[in-house]
This record gives structure tokens, C-alpha cells and sequence, in this order.
């Protein structure tokens, strides 16, 4: 309990770094990737065979995967550390936070990750729809304006769900390290990486402008580059929380 209280006071103390951090956070990722490489890759392509299983499973499969999400994010960063601190990786480490007092709050997590999911797949389901049915309508009725402004609803479609994406992604970016590392609950973990991000808007665009040219690159050789980016990526959300956090 004091742990937890004690936590959510650090973790609500995000600082605001330099513009240039947002490189930073790749090289140091990959720096801490080499140590291990052969093993990181290893954890992804375990972690990529549990969620592929799971979104076979009718129904309940979608909602498993983003419930257990945090949690694995979780222990990579633990992994992470771990390493960091000299420890040896082990395949082991993939699964920590499925035992001990950080499972539940990391649970919860994944459910309120699970609700923006929801609520984000029905607004762009909506504007979605509307933009068939005004073009399937326009085109009936031979208006070219009607057709152009499903158009338009279309595109709205599209741009609501990149920045409500984008939110969702800040409000659970630093979340489980946050839960893992400082005890902070669940709500004031999102309230805080939601902040955290905000604050470093700057730096984590270039970080994001590095994740899009990374992203292409590792999609043009049928996807492969993705058990190099998939470990990288995860690996920057725990540079960019240590840099933020000082956790």
C-alpha cells in the first residue's frame, strides 16, 4: 500500500527533455538489444505465437490479447532492466509480471486499454458507414456532391482514428512500467504516461518520424524486418521512460 502511494507520487514527476532524446532512445535501445540479441528476438517470436494463437480463439481471443498486453509489456520491461543492471535474459523473463502483486494492476490496464480500443473501432465504425452509405447513396442518385462529401467523412474517418489512436497510445505508453517499477495504480499510471507524453511532444514526434521510415523498411522484405523492429520498439518505451522518469 505505502509502496503504491509512494509510487504514484514519483510517477506523476515526468520531466521534460530535449528534442534530441527521441533519437537518443532508439541508439540506446539498441545498444541494450545487442547484448542480447539472439534472445530478444527469441522473446518476440514467443510473444508474436501466443497473440496469433489467441486471435484464433472465437470471441474471446481479441479481448485476451489486450488484456495481457500490459502485462507482457511489463515484463519486457523488467527484462529490459534486468539486462541493463548485468543480469542474464532468459526466456523466463517474458512471463514475470504473471506472477506477484503487479498482475492485477496491469490487468487492469489492459481493460481500460481494451475500452479505448472499443471506443476508438466504433467512432471510426460510425464515420465509417456513414461515408458508404452517403457514397452508395451519391452514387445512386447521380450527386457528385454527395459522393464527394462521403469522401470527406471518409478522410474524417480516417484522421479520427490516428489521433484518437495516438492518445490511446500516449495514455498507455509509460503505463506498465510505471505500475511494474513504482507501484502507481492503474488510472494515475495512464493519467501520468498520457501527461509524460504531452510534455515531450517534441521529442517523441522525432520519434515517431523514426518509427514511420523504420516501420516501411521493415515491411518491404515480406514483413522479416518487423523480429528486429517488434524488440527495438519495445525496448524505447523502456529508454524513453527511464530518460522521462528517472525510474
Amino acid at each position: 500500500m505505502n509502496e503504491a502511494i509512494g509510487g504514484a507520487a514519483r510517477g506523476s514527476e515526468a520531466r521534460a527533455v530535449e528534442a534530441g532524446r527521441g533519437v537518443a532512445w532508439w541508439s540506446e535501445a539498441w545498444a541494450l538489444f545487442t547484448r542480447a540479441a539472439g534472445l530478444w528476438i527469441v522473446l518476440v517470436l514467443i510473444l508474436l505465437v501466443l497473440f496469433v494463437v489467441l486471435a484464433f480463439i472465437p470471441l474471446v481471443g481479441g479481448l485476451a490479447i489486450a488484456l495481457v498486453a500490459p502485462v507482457f509489456v511489463g515484463s519486457w520491461m523488467r527484462a529490459a532492466r534486468k539486462l541493463e543492471q548485468g543480469g542474464t535474459l532468459e526466456v523466463g523473463d517474458l512471463f514475470t509480471c504473471f506472477q506477484g502483486d503487479r498482475l492485477t494492476p496491469l490487468l487492469v490496464v489492459g481493460a481500460l486499454l481494451l475500452a479505448g480500443t472499443i471506443v476508438l473501432g466504433l467512432v471510426i465504425g460510425a464515420l465509417g458507414m456513414g461515408a458508404l452509405f452517403g457514397a452508395v447513396a451519391g452514387g445512386a442518385a447521380g450527386s457528385a456532391g454527395g459522393v464527394l462529401a462521403a469522401m470527406g467523412t471518409g478522410l474524417l474517418a480516417v484522421l479520427a482514428g490516428l489521433v484518437l489512436g495516438a492518445l490511446l497510445t500516449m495514455a498507455t505508453w509509460f503505463a506498465p512500467a510505471l505500475v511494474v517499477f513504482q507501484g502507481v495504480a492503474p488510472v494515475e499510471a495512464i493519467k501520468a504516461s498520457f501527461s509524460a507524453c504531452l510534455k515531450n511532444i517534441v521529442p517523441f514526434i522525432l520519434w515517431g518520424l523514426i518509427y514511420l521510415v523504420a516501420a516501411i523498411a521493415a515491411s518491404i522484405p515480406f514483413g522479416l524486418g518487423w523480429i528486429l523492429l517488434g524488440p527495438l520498439l519495445l525496448l524505447t518505451a523502456y529508454t524513453s521512460y527511464k530518460d522521462i522518469f528517472g525510474g
